[in-house]
């Protein structure tokens, strides 16, 4: 968390008039922090401009963390230059889940661009391009920029995306979305040449980000130019943490991290960002990758000059060394340099590894070449060196060397160099420097040389269905620095590990700590936790992406050790993370499952009203119909062969869309087992939303019959009466005026009255019939408060009847239930097998409505800009659902026996169910026309 020196001001820049009338909703602002006198009189933007795009539901005022820092930082170097950080107010609006927006915004942004550099017109080197820093879906709008027709790619130097889905959206809600970032995708892979000098910075917020998982932040691409940066906060330096979704904006360390990036990319003779293409990567991969603590503008690999003053020289004649520092005093000299000769290429070392706590100097480690006993030389210059044993000198030369220090790489409280010997075999030795701190504090540097097999362990993985009862031990007795243990066949995004890692030491002098990090070779997803030693740590190993096809490498744990310590490693299958991984990858998907099951249902209940006569509970039909066996392996099959080119051609002819199994395979995602284990998370979900909500439909019937007096339920009534036809072409008047979610949410709440009402009549019918004597089913049972209507007579009558009724007249009229003379058994079986289909399809319209409520609450968002939602992704289903209700909520059970339509409709209920599977399993929005052309097929039986 960033915290203010200053108030905060938030200035709107004024826009041009035909601008702001064709984008009333959106804004763009610039952040200040004066008071309002003093930021008007300096309203003019002399700085760098930098622009902020906010994601789903953001605000323009997030861009506060960047630009406070960014202002500190700029008064710290006396303002020799300054960012500009501009912000646009997209009105907060939910374009993750409502795509029809993104073009607009786009659009918005490109303006915005042109009045920003505008402003800077007539100064002194003038901007000519601005970088732009996208949160969310910000990301994903500012790569859409150039896909615009007359979108100059020079405009933008730099983007940095916080959080940004480049892959896939999260949640494919409407059509609008998927062919959004389809254009935006291939337009980058097809044009990745022309774009290779745009380079952008991709991060993910690792497992604390449930919004949008890290697999998704990478930007997809050819790999054929460097152009691309992809990492996870937990691997980079300095902030080695997991960020949640919002955190990411405003975590300190990262915004610290993209801040001094800024700040060194900029090229000092134009006081602008730098578009070398070379410097820029290597900035941000000294910032969010290694941070060696040395200047990233310098030369990793340089020729320096010691200076000349007094120092202290040894040469290290082991291959094993520990250097402690003394306690601060003025007689030490200023500074200590250390000798260590590379060893021969007949030893069996590989890598020299040196690290170091505490240590203040930036350049430390050097490479140089013996010439002879007393000149040391880097690449071309010599200098004098004096051969020393085990004893210390003071002189004063002058010295040249290479310095290495840019190899260096911070790792929590170690700066580390980890060098294969065979790449510096130009060099005979190498230097390290310790200089005096600066503050009484003591330091430590440690070097050894090691061969990486002796250190390196490789343990098989242990199996996911273990459930954590298998159990694979590596026991390491220490001695040296740093060992590695590889995890042998770790490479799916579900593999999930607990890996418990216990430390003992027998003799320990002072406290000491290790560093243990989980490294994944093919992706910037790197965990390091930190503990003291003796200890005992867990470390949670598991996958934000699947390793590509054509990697061979494996995750390994790198132990950064204490000496003469014994480390025991577990590893077991953690059973709780696997199932996170599976929600993770997977959650988004469960919809489908869900509903899928909600329509066998339906189909089963069609199934067993037709041959039986009557209709099965929700539950029952559930537990008889959700079989994974009749869904999946169709889904899988098609899938499969889909690899030959005869099916895809009569895939082709039949024009089907892709299958979404596929899309997952690319992903390296999918599986099988995986798909049946969510159909039957659908089941569980749907058994126990079925179960809560019959308990709720009771509740709110009993409420009902409070207000409302039940009648009783007629066989016969017209399917399309005055009363709802007027009432559905209101709706569709509303559906062409506003839009189509509205129309949806009214007609659901119309359908619900109607199952609340219905509800009641069947209580209180079942409530008459339990009054009345135990008669023949065939035969008619007299109610106690039946009145005979006489043709051509206004008056009533009471009749006499016998039996449990006539002893309890008072109870019967208690119910207030307006009904016919006469109630047969059959009259209740019908009304409830009518009210059991009542709810089946209410469970379908509850979907129908999650569906549905990004729209309305987008279009109720903007209501005040405009009337009608435009591009509006529920019109058509709206519409044929609409009138599907008129029909629907006058139906009755025993009309729809008679059809000859019900056989066909209930079968096509698995079909549906099939093709949902294969073609809305990713594409979420196709679910509701799954649901419609199912509703539909039943009002046809209704009419037919």
């Amino acid at each position: 968390m960033t915290y203010m020196f200053e108030y905060p001001e938030y200035l709107k820049i004024k826009l041009p008039k035909k601008l702001s009338s064709h984008y009333p909703s959106y804004g763009l602002y610039r952040y200040k922090e004066k008071n309002s006198a003093e930021t008007r009189k300096e309203l003019k933007a002399t700085g760098i401009p930098v622009l902020f795009l906010p994601g789903n539901a953001g605000s323009y005022k997030q861009v506060r963390s960047l630009g406070s820092v960014a202002l500190r930082k700029a008064e710290n170097i006396h303002n020799k230059f300054h960012f500009d950080f501009y912000s646009i107010d997209f009105n907060e609006e939910l374009v993750a889940l409502y795509g029809g927006s993104l073009e607009k915004q786009t659009e918005f942004v490109h303006a915005c661009i042109k009045v920003i550099l505008k402003s800077y017109k007539g100064q002194k080197g003038a901007p000519s391009n601005v970088a732009i820093v996208g949160h969310s879906m910000g990301g994903i709008v500012a790569r859409a920029l150039f896909t615009l027709p007359n979108f100059k790619s020079t405009l933008i130097s730099l983007i940095i995306t916080q959080a940004t889905p480049h892959v896939a959206p999260v949640l494919i809600l409407d059509s609008y979305l998927i062919d959004f970032y389809t254009t935006v995708n291939n337009h980058w892979i097809l044009n990745e040449e022309t774009l290779r000098n745009i380079t952008i910075l991709s991060m993910g917020g690792g497992f604390r980000d449930y919004q949008v998982r890290s697999g998704l932040t990478i930007v997809p691409s050819l790999g054929l130019y460097n152009n691309t940066l992809n990492v996870v906060t937990s691997a980079v330096p300095r902030a080695w943490v997991s960020t949640d979704h919002l955190c990411i904006v405003w975590c300190k360390e990262l915004v610290l991290a993209t801040v001094r990036a800024f700040f060194d990319l900029v090229d000092h003779n134009t006081n602008q960002i730098t578009m070398d293409l070379k410097k820029i990567m290597k900035v941000l991969h000294h910032h969010f990758v290694t941070y060696s603590e040395k200047d990233s503008e310098d030369n990793p690999e340089t020729s320096v000059s010691f200076p000349g003053s007094t120092a202290t020289w040894s040469e290290i004649n082991t291959y094993d060394w520990t250097y402690n520092s003394p306690q601060f005093s003025a007689r030490l000299p200023k500074a200590s340099y250390f000798i260590l000769p590379l060893p021969s290429e007949e030893e069996l070392y590989s890598n020299l590894y040196c690290r170091t706590t505490n240590l203040e100097s930036s350049d430390w480690i050097y490479g140089c070449t013996l010439i002879n006993q007393s000149v040391c030389a880097g690449k071309a210059n010599p200098f004098p060196f004096y051969a020393l044993s085990d004893r210390l000198k003071y002189f004063t030369v002058s010295q040249e060397g290479i310095d290495l220090t840019g190899e260096a790489e911070l790792l929590k409280m170690y700066k580390i160099v980890n060098f294969n010997v065979e790449k510096y075999r130009s060099f005979s030795h190498f230097v390290i420097h310790v200089s005096k701190a600066r503050v009484n504090k003591q330091f430590t540097m440690e070097c050894e040389y090691l061969t990486v097999k002796s250190r390196t362990m490789s343990t098989p993985i242990t199996n996911v269905l273990s459930f954590g009862a298998s159990v694979h031990r590596v026991l390491i007795n220490s001695t040296g620095l740093i060992h590695y243990v590889q995890l042998q066949d770790f490479n799916k995004i579900y593999q999930a590990f607990e890996i418990h890692v216990e430390s003992q030491c027998q003799s320990l002098h002072g406290k000491r700590a290790d560093v243990y990090r989980f490294h994944v070779p093919w992706s910037h997803e790197d965990s390091v936790v930190t503990t003291s030693v003796p200890s005992s740590t867990v470390i949670y190993a598991k996958l934000h992406r699947a390793r590509p096809e054509n990697d061979s490498s494996v995750p390994e744990l790198q132990l950064h050790t204490t000496r003469n310590c014994q480390y025991e490693i577990t590893i077991r299958t953690s059973f709780c993370q696997v199932l996170g991984q599976l929600f993770r990858f997977h959650g988004v998907y469960l919809p489908t499952y869900v509903v899928a099951n909600i329509l066998l249902v339906f189909g089963r209940q069609l199934i067993h009203l037709h041959n039986e006569g009557n209709c099965l509970d929700f539950t029952i039909a559930l537990h008889a119909a959700a079989k994974p066996y009749k869904v999946i392996p169709f889904v899988n099959l098609a899938a499969f062969l889909l690899r030959y080119e005869w099916f895809q051609d009569v895939w082709s002819i039949l024009m089907l869309p892709e299958n979404d199994i596929l899309i997952l395979n690319e992903q390296g995602i999918s599986s099988s087992a995986i798909s049946i284990l969510l159909f039957l998370f659908g089941t569980a979900i749907v058994h126990w939303s079925g179960i809560f909500f019959s308990l709720l439909l009771k509740q709110l019937s009993s409420l009902w019959s409070l207000f409302q007096r039940p009648s009783v339920v007629k066989k016969e009534n017209g399917l399309i009466s005055r009363q709802s036809s007027c009432v559905v072409i209101f709706f569709i008047i509303i559906i062409w005026t506003t839009c189509g979610a509205v129309a949806l949410i009214f007609g659901y709440f119309l359908y619900l009255l109607k199952v609340i009402s219905l509800q009641a009549s069947v209580q209180a019918m079942k409530g008459i019939l339990n009054l009345a004597p135990r008669v023949e089913t065939v035969e008619k049972i007299p109610t106690s408060s039946s009145v005979k209507e006489e043709e051509g007579e206004g008056e009533e009558e009471e009749e006499d009847t016998s039996g449990t009724a006539s002893d309890s007249p008072e109870e019967s009229d208690q119910l207030n239930l307006e009904c016919p003379n006469w109630l047969s058994l059959s009259d209740v079986d019908d009304a409830v097998d009518t009210l059991k289909i009542y709810i089946t399809i209410l469970h379908l319209l509850n979907w129908m409505m999650l569906f549905s409520a990004p729209s309305f609450i987008y279009w109720l968002k903007n209501l005040r800009y405009a009337r009608r939602l435009n591009p509006d992704p529920c019109d058509i289903v709206a519409t044929i659902l609409v009138l599907t209700m008129g029909i629907l909520i006058n139906s009755h059970s025993t009309s729809v026996k008679r059809s000859k339509l019900l056989k066909y409709t209930a079968r096509i209920q698995l079909i549906l169910v099939i093709a949902m599977a294969a073609f809305g399993l990713v594409h979420l929005y196709r679910i509701p026309y799954f649901i419609t052309f199912s509703l539909a097929l039943y009002a046809l039986c209704c009419l037919i």
